[in-house]
């Protein structure tokens, strides 16, 4: 006999959420959804019902996803007056796919088992094209039966899917690769900028080097990005000085020292001031060039 599909609860369906939840309706799982705002045409096309809050979407489902911004906003889905733990029923399993505090994650997951709920921290890299294209690397923290469990789930929506360990460490692992990300973001910017004031067609420079140790996904993607002048997100800009925030917050209390990514994230600040809280991270390229008065594209 076939087993039923699991019912399955989304709350978030913003930039990332959407194509997310699309993904698991599309596989046939009843899907319940709420989201702050308008319904996204692509979640109402699918066969999702709306639902009117947190508790209205775990007393629905088996397993219930979230997708939303900052660390206040998920502990607001989950424990607010009518929040997800106020539907939440023995055996249910609680799955956070937002990038927050580790230290967070940890208290937000002892008071969802105290529920007699599983908790997995599961945060995602990819952007929106990885969730568009269910790309999207998943870096998980909880129990691994937890895990093996909402796996198949996973694969609906990404490609590389890693338990890194408990609770947090999920969400320790996305700090990690947002470091790397701004880092490697801030160094394409300032290679294509130097080439450019130098005279060299940026375009043809970033192909030359797309062949060597340089390359890399930052490179092919905001590295073009950065050429045609293209910012529109994406992945925001005021998400990552969040996610730079929790990194070095985190490295104070650990005592690290981060210092390039202290730069990064007074790139990012710089952009903010201009009024780029929305523009794409990689036009973090922006604050770099107006420090040397000159834009990528421009006749040297």
């Amino acid at each position: 006999m076939t087993a039923s599909p699991l019912k399955i609860g989304f709350v978030g369906l913003g930039i990332m959420g959407a194509p997310m939840a699309g993904h698991l309706a599309r596989a046939g799982h009843p899907l319940y959804v709420h989201t702050l705002g308008k319904l996204p045409g692509e979640i109402a096309e699918t066969t999702a019902v709306p639902c009117l809050n947190g508790r209205d979407v775990a007393e629905r489902s088996d397993i219930v996803f979230i997708m939303v911004p900052d660390t206040p906003d998920v502990e607001s889905a989950l424990f607010a007056q009518h929040g997800i733990a106020a539907g939440l029923t023995e055996g249910k399993t609680v799955v956070d796919m937002s990038s927050i505090s580790p230290i967070a994650t940890k208290r937000f997951a002892e008071k969802i088992r105290a529920l007699g709920c599983d908790y997995l921290d599961a945060p995602v890299s990819g952007g929106e094209v990885g969730a568009r294209n269910a790309t999207l690397s998943i870096m998980a923290g909880g129990d691994e039966a937890v895990f093996a469990r909402v796996k198949p789930l996973f694969e609906l929506m990404g490609k590389n899917i890693t338990l890194v360990g408990g609770n947090g460490d999920g969400q320790t692992a996305k700090v990690a690769n947002q470091i790397i990300v701004a880092l490697n973001i801030q160094a394409v910017a300032e290679a294509l900028l130097f080439a450019a004031r130098a005279g060299a067609d940026p375009a043809r420079v970033r192909q030359a080097l797309m062949g060597g140790f340089a390359s890399s996904k930052i490179l092919e993607v905001h590295g073009e990005r950065m050429i045609k002048r293209s910012f529109d997100p994406g992945f925001r800009i005021e998400l990552h000085q969040k996610d730079l925030n929790l990194a070095l917050s985190s490295a104070r209390a650990l005592g690290v020292s981060l210092p390039n990514t202290a730069t990064a994230q007074e790139m990012f600040n710089a952009c903010a001031a201009h009024g780029g809280k929305t523009w794409d991270h990689s036009a973090l390229v922006r604050a770099l060039e107006q420090l040397a008065n000159f834009e990528i594209g421009q006749q040297a």
